[in-house]
């Protein structure tokens, strides 16, 4: 229809898809306007303390609350059996499933018969302060009777290990194996096999704001619930099935989020114990999780081992990859299981592999549970599939960077169907992507073909450095749908509507833009309300670089839809052809004459009023909601090169540069987009040699504080040099693809490979990290003990 297409001409706003513009969040958190958990206020609020075990496993043969109780200032100190009145189950339900219900997996709301790992909730304390609840939380006296341990998901596998739980029968909480080809076949005929272990330990997500639940409890029995979570709609969904509480006056609201990275993708215990206490005590009660409980109990990733043999030709192609991996649980699961099939689905990247083959254990321990962390299994895939890949490199002498060129998806290939399936049974699609051409370009830009000499030079001068590159390849925009709705008020007003969650991101600026190209005004006169289930109805939240794709194509549709009905109403009131107007910043213009009519009035007059005419042929109100569906992902990829320097005596690393290309598709803000990568690759310097999450042998956590979990800073960052392609993705309205993750999936293994590599006069193997300087260090001297013992082996 003429008059409705985001590029017509003569408009006073240009388009502002693709323009890096500030974004519409920024001034309320810059000037401390924000609303964050935390600084929401109500009438007598109460604050909360949990009484958390202090032991990895144990039977709980008494709590004593007396003295909790008797402390002035505390209202309740509250049991799973004080909150069973209010609650329809003491145990969790399966997050985020279509399948409802419990099972042996699931954590409890509070734990009152056993607990399973250091951090577990079993008692909520409620009283005027924080400082009151927790004083009177170290009043609680708990009675426990240790049980049998298990720390290391290897050992949980032997037979006669003691169970995570006891109404386990077993800590094998699953085994599955994916594959396809003749594996046996491609090692049988390879001209090369090599082998490695490969250990991938824990981390945290480590927002800069941890969690936390407000509940208000309201006239009228309705209960409204603020939580720092990614996923308001199923913490809604969740709450609904668990209080007894009619579903009609339960409200779920996410406010600003400081960060989320994952851990606040799950539904926890501490936000059904909230709201059911609330209802208990009918007062309005806040708890925030402090570091310390972000390191216990907030949800952690990996501990992954991988057990892997490729095989190849004379020249180095793919033939066949297989394995075994043990993926540790943690002590329940408060989700569907799906890092450790990501993971191992995800394995083979964007590489031609004929044959493949893996058997996957998943494993419960005596610790935090384990659930998505950025990424969500993807980096731990390309951090096995690039170390087998160097490894294959350096054993046939054949150049890192062409070992990869020579199984790389060549573009024209494209779509290409890898022989895995996703979760939902739905084949792996690789939709668009020139991977070859990406990597060429990152290795251009980061002077890979003359670092050999560099490199030889810094040795002659004692000095160790290395370069290593990676890629990597994320499925991105995961359904089914998302919501957007568009509205325009009878003050001309424009609001956005979504059921994607803000977090940081800058999801907000980046709708706007889409719907401003649509209707023809600025996005900052756009107002978006996200993650607040009174105002959109159904919604499924922040995970899986799922939001931009999935919301982004619902808002495009809708603000399409609207600025159509604009179009068709103004031809109606004003007698004018619908080819003959367009929009121009809020208004129905004439293209060619001097009659228009805003779009406020518009919503004026599509409101309706009794007794009046209603212009023929529209329905009611100017906007519409859409929920784009999809099944397919939309596949981003990346290529990172990574130049270290390493101080062999102090097993010190410093990251010299780093050199990253992102293929995201259609950038519908390129400083947006600048961010995500450039976080994401900050993030995956972490893995790679800082972010260590340490248990000992009783699965007591070593790393509780940041002066031993130790986070990257501005000191540790290079500067970050990013280059962009746009291979637009032919499967959503907006040709877009996610970001959030992509940053961070190769970032590890191009540093490993960097580090390796500068180190190679030793002859050492790194298959882990991630790598300390105590581990280097330990690495190097074995390397050098081995080359006195034996000089002739010496490189």
């Amino acid at each position: 229809m003429a008059g409705t297409d985001a590029m017509t001409s003569g408009r006073t706003h240009a388009p502002s898809v693709g323009q890096r513009i500030t974004r519409i969040e920024d001034g309320p958190l810059l000037t401390g306007h924000g609303e964050f958990l935390d600084d929401i206020v109500l009438p007598d609020l109460l604050h909360c303390a949990f009484v958390r075990s202090p032991l990895a496993h144990a039977r709980v043969d008494a709590i004593d609350v007396e003295a909790a109780r008797a402390l002035p200032g505390v209202h309740a100190v509250l049991t799973l059996d004080d909150l069973m009145p209010q609650l329809r189950s003491g145990r969790m339900p399966l997050g985020a499933s279509p399948v409802g219900g419990q099972n042996k997996s699931t954590p409890f709301v509070l734990s009152d018969k056993e607990v399973a790992y250091v951090g577990e909730p079993m008692v909520l304390v409620v009283a005027e302060s924080r400082y009151i609840a927790e004083d009177a939380a170290a009043l609680v006296n708990i009675a426990f009777s240790s049980l049998p341990v298990v720390s290391d998901a290897r050992k949980a596998l032997a037979d006669g290990a003691p169970v995570c739980r006891t109404e386990l029968d077993s800590n094998r909480m699953s085994n599955f194996h994916v594959g396809y080809g003749d594996v046996d076949e491609a090692f049988a005929n390879a001209a090369h096999v090599f082998e490695d272990e490969l250990w991938q330990h824990r981390g945290c997500g480590h927002s800069m704001e941890g969690r936390g639940v407000v509940a208000e409890v309201r006239p009228g029995g309705e209960l409204c619930v603020w939580s720092s979570t990614q996923m308001p709609h199923d913490v809604y969904y969740m709450l609904a099935g668990m209080l007894r509480v009619e579903q009609e006056k339960l409200r779920v609201v996410t406010p600003d989020v400081g960060g989320g990275f994952g851990p606040k993708y799950c539904f926890y215990p501490e936000e059904a114990a909230l709201p059911a206490a609330a209802l208990l005590l009918r007062r309005n009660l806040k708890w925030v999780e402090d570091r310390r409980e972000t390191f216990i109990s907030s949800i952690q990733e990996r501990d992954q081992y991988w057990s892997m043999q490729v095989a190849v030709d004379s020249e180095g192609l793919l033939l066949g990859l297989r394995g075994r991996m043990i993926h540790d649980q943690g002590a329940y699961a408060p989700k569907p299981v799906n890092l450790p099939y990501n993971a191992v689905t995800a394995v083979t990247g964007p590489y031609i592999l004929p044959a493949y083959r893996m058997d996957v254990d998943v494993v419960h321990t005596n610790k935090v549970p384990v659930s998505s962390v950025r990424g969500a299994g993807y980096p731990q895939a390309a951090f096995t599939m690039e170390r087998m890949l160097d490894l294959v490199a350096v054993r046939l002498g054949i150049d890192r960077a062409e070992i990869r060129r020579r199984n790389l998806i060549p573009a024209d290939k494209m779509p290409y169907t890898k022989k895995l399936q996703a979760r939902s049974g739905a084949s792996l699609v690789y939709d668009s992507g020139d991977y070859p051409a990406a990597q060429a370009q990152v290795l251009a830009a980061a002077g890979w073909s003359d670092f050999a000499e560099r490199q030889k030079k810094a040795l002659d001068q004692g000095r160790y450095i290395g370069i290593g590159l990676a890629n990597a390849v994320k499925g991105t925009g995961r359904g089914p749908f998302e919501s957007g709705a568009v509205r325009i008020s009878q003050d001309g007003k424009v609001s956005i509507f979504t059921g994607a969650t803000a977090m940081g991101q800058g999801i907000a600026t980046a709708l706007a833009q889409i719907c401003a190209d649509e209707l023809a005004i600025g996005p900052d006169s756009i107002s978006v309300t996200a993650g607040d289930t009174a105002r959109t109805e159904i919604g499924l939240g922040g995970f899986a670089s799922r939001q931009m794709v999935t919301a982004g194509s619902s808002v495009k549709l809708a603000a399409k839809a609207v600025a159509a009905k604009a179009i068709k109403a103004a031809s109606k009131i004003l007698s004018v052809p619908e080819g003959d107007l367009e929009l121009d910043d809020g208004y129905v213009r004439e293209k060619t004459g001097n009659q228009s009519i805003s779009l406020g009035e518009l919503a004026r007059v599509l409101r309706g009023a009794p007794g009046y005419a209603f212009p023929d042929g529209l329905e009611p109100g100017l906007e519409a909601t859409i929920r784009w569906r999809t099944d397919a992902l939309s596949y981003a990829n990346a290529c990172h090169v990574a130049e270290v320097e390493v101080d062999p005596d102090l097993g010190q690393v410093t990251i010299t540069r780093y050199v990253a290309l992102n293929d995201s598709g259609r950038m519908i803000n390129p400083m947006i987009v600048e961010g995500q990568v450039q976080g994401g690759i900050v993030h995956g310097i972490g893995n790679a040699l800082y972010e260590f999450m340490g248990y000992d042998d009783e699965a007591q956590p070593l790393t509780t504080t940041f002066q031993e979990y130790l986070m990257v800073t501005a000191t540790e960052v290079p500067n970050l040099e990013t280059i962009y392609r746009e291979t637009l993705a032919p499967g959503n309205p907006i040709g877009a693809k996610g970001v959030g993750e992509t940053g961070t999936i190769p970032a590890a293994a191009a540093i490993i490979s960097a580090v390796e590599n500068a180190l190679s006069p030793f002859g050492l193997r790194i298959s882990q990290t991630p790598v300390s300087p105590e581990i280097l260090f330990k690495l190097i001297k074995s390397a050098r003990d081995a080359a006195r013992q034996n000089p002739d082996s010496q490189s």
